[in-house]
Order: C-alpha cells, then structure tokens, then sequence
C-alpha cells in the first residue's frame, strides 16, 4: 500500500534493548511503518553501511517477528539477490537503511544502481527511512566518520532530499561545529539535524515535523546567513512520539 506523497523519514535512532531479544525496533522504525499504512506491513532492512552483517540481521529478524511484520534484506556482499533491485524494492511498504559508513554505502550503491532503484521506490510510495548514514544517504551530504575520526564532509549523497543532514548532533562533539562550518563555506546547503533518538519527516522534498523517540534531545535546522556567510542555527518544533 504505497504511501499518498513520497514519504521520508531521516534519523538518529529506530532500535533499542529488548527484553527477550537483543534488539527490538523503538518508536521511530514503528512510525515509518505506520507512515506507510500498511496493514500486513512488509519491511525491507539495507545494512550496506555495516557491510550486510548477518549476526545483527539475525537480531532484526528477530525483532520483526516480535513486531509482526514480514521482514527481508538487500544485502549487496556478496552479490545482490535479484537483477532488478528497483523490482525488490517496489514489493516492500518500507525500506529502512541502517548505519555505518555512508561513504562506503554510496559507493557500493553507485556501483549496483541501488540510487535510481531507491528514488523510483520513493516516487512510488515506498516510504524510505533510516538511521545515521541511513540518515544522511537520502540528502545532498553531511558529516561522517567514514574515514577516521576526524569528521569530513560527504557531497554526493542520492540528494533525494535537496539539505545537508547532521545525525548524532547531542552525542558527538565534533558534529555540531563540523556542519556549521560546511554550511558557512557552502559546502553544505541548508542542513537539517538531529539528536540521537529524533527524525524527520519530509513529504516530498518539504520537512513536515521532526519528532523524537525520547524525551529529550531535538532537531535543528542550520543555514548560512547571506550578508554575515555565517552559519546561524534554529532549534525545530519537535514532538515526541
């Protein structure tokens, strides 16, 4: 059951501990599949950020079936399942990328054509989201620790979404003063940002809400000021799930 307008929802969170599972899927993961209204839901989980790790796959299923949703993956290593991912896409009410490298992420995606697969998916009515580099894949970059610890700056995320995006901005010192200042040089368009356990809603390329799985932590929106060339910062309205 496609989604009524193409439906994102970019975040810094989507698991936590289970009780009788190591995992289970926290507020965020059951709001995108609510988004979809879906009510036999089917999820597709892209871990190409940790490189298809089937240990934590085996969680995910695991917290599916807790959940009650029909559960599969694209894993891309070693190869990918089908010729047609767009097609393998297109069965599913959501698509959901987890973390890791996004660097990495975009190359293997580049390579296997998973970036016009997952905008056709999008314009579709597949509701796409995800957490971290499954945050930040969707825009036109952002802040990553893909290449060390010393956070550098990605520019050729699938720009779905035409904002940079900072994940992880309350956890991790470093990603606050990284994003300004990509956005003060113009490095980064205006970029939206979000503390660990927050997300947002875009409908279309139009953010509609940021909400949060927690109770506190929130969403930014962080733009160059045209006559200063300074990045000013705005805290967004949020509402907790």
């Amino acid at each position: 059951m496609p989604a009524e307008q193409p439906t994102i929802l970019a975040t810094s969170g989507g698991f936590k501990a289970g009780s009788r599972t190591n995992l289970e899927f926290h507020a965020l993961v059951h709001h995108a599949v609510d988004l979809s209204g879906a009510t036999k839901p089917k999820v597709c989980h892209v871990g190409t950020a940790n490189g298809d790790q089937r240990s934590f796959q085996a969680d995910l299923d695991e917290a599916a079936r807790l959940a009650g949703w029909e559960f599969s993956h694209l894993n891309l290593f070693v190869m990918p399942p089908t010729d047609d991912i767009a097609g393998f896409l297109l069965e599913h009410d959501v698509v959901w990328v987890g973390g890791g490298s996004v660097a990495n992420l975009l190359a293997v995606w580049d390579v296997h054509g998973v970036g016009p697969a997952m905008r056709r998916a999008w314009e579709s009515g597949v509701v796409l989201g995800g957490v971290s580099a499954g945050s930040i894949c969707w825009h036109a970059g952002g802040a990553t620790d893909s290449f060390g610890p010393d956070l550098r700056v990605v520019t050729n995320g699938l720009a779905l979404l035409p904002y940079g995006n900072g994940v992880h901005y309350d956890s991790e010192a470093r990603r606050r003063p990284t994003i300004h200042a990509a956005v003060a040089s113009g490095v980064l368009p205006k970029t939206y940002c979000t503390d660990d356990g927050a997300g947002l809603l875009y409908r279309g390329t139009e953010l509609v809400e940021a909400v949060s799985e927690r109770r506190n932590g929130g969403a930014y929106v962080v733009d160059r000021d045209g006559s200063s060339g300074i990045a000013q910062e705005e805290t967004l309205d949020i509402r907790r799930l």
